[in-house]
């Protein structure tokens, strides 16, 4: 007898017009567009962290072009953390350490640099933010496109390699959540089979991440109305992170990262200019 009470409880809850309050305050302010390009974002963020690491820009743009620059970063670290945690429990087992604790330290200093940069720009200027992130990914779309025509038997991968590749992700992730490519272009100048890229790129960029966090917080670009919302982007996460595995990896990935790489340089030379 209590069961059918319970159901008949929850039936008038979702009938009582409460729920279409509680998600009325939990998007106040934000349009159409800007919660279809959150659960877009989602869903791409969960393919990116899952198959296809070389769209993980494409939200960057996305985010930055819906809502204010600052506050766009932050909705995505929130995302980018939790897919993160899909990433590692798929593939925790494939990482290569050695490769990881070798860029760590200087992603590490990337990130105080960036955080020094981002304190020196002008409090609330979105204009000149929106610029440096379309000229971050602009450069990384550049970055990519030499890659691409490069052997990765001729990238360099020494101690000075690690140094430079490394602190640039540390740089570009804190300014924009942007390192993907540069670590796409050392990751397989490593000769890394698949699977272990895939490890590497999973745990390298769950503890850069996470070490984000507290940054973001004292900068202001992550707030708890930000939390909320994120959270409920996690059933599209999930579903991104399905797609990557069971579908999107299948698909010609040559073609579709050319594809995905003409939007992001359309929408980054939108943003710049």
């Amino acid at each position: 007898a209590e069961e059918p009470g319970k159901g008949r409880q929850i039936a008038a809850f979702f009938h009582s017009g409460e729920t279409e309050i509680m998600f009325a305050e939990l998007y106040a302010g934000m349009g159409p567009v800007q919660i279809a390009v959150l659960i877009a974002s989602a869903i791409l963020i969960g393919i990116n962290k899952t198959a296809i690491p070389g769209i993980g820009v494409l939200p960057v743009i996305m985010l930055t072009m819906a809502f204010e620059s600052r506050l766009s970063t932050g909705l995505q670290l929130i995302m980018l953390v939790m897919a993160d945690l899909m990433a590692v429990s798929w593939y925790r087992r494939k990482a290569d350490w050695r490769i990881i604790w070798r860029l760590l330290p200087w992603a590490w200093t990337g990130l105080a640099v960036g955080a020094v940069v981002l304190w020196l720009l002008p409090e609330g200027n979105d204009r000149i933010m929106r610029m440096l992130i379309g000229g971050i990914v602009l450069g990384l779309a550049l970055l990519n496109f030499v890659r691409s025509r490069i052997a990765p038997d001729k990238i360099p991968t020494g101690r000075v390699a690690a140094g430079f590749y490394g602190t640039l992700l540390g740089f570009t992730t804190h300014l924009a959540n942007a390192a993907g490519p540069v670590a796409a272009i050392y990751f397989l100048a490593m000769k890394l089979p698949k699977e272990k890229y895939m490890g590497c790129n999973a745990w390298f960029f769950l503890i850069i991440n996470w070490t984000k966090m507290p940054l973001f917080l004292m900068d202001g670009r992550i707030t708890l109305e930000a939390l909320k919302v994120d959270l409920t982007m996690i059933p599209f996460l999930l579903v991104g992170g399905a797609l990557g595995i069971l579908l999107i990896s299948k698909m010609p990935q040559k073609l579709f990262e050319n594809i995905i790489q003409v939007i992001v340089v359309l929408c980054a030379i939108y943003l710049f200019f």
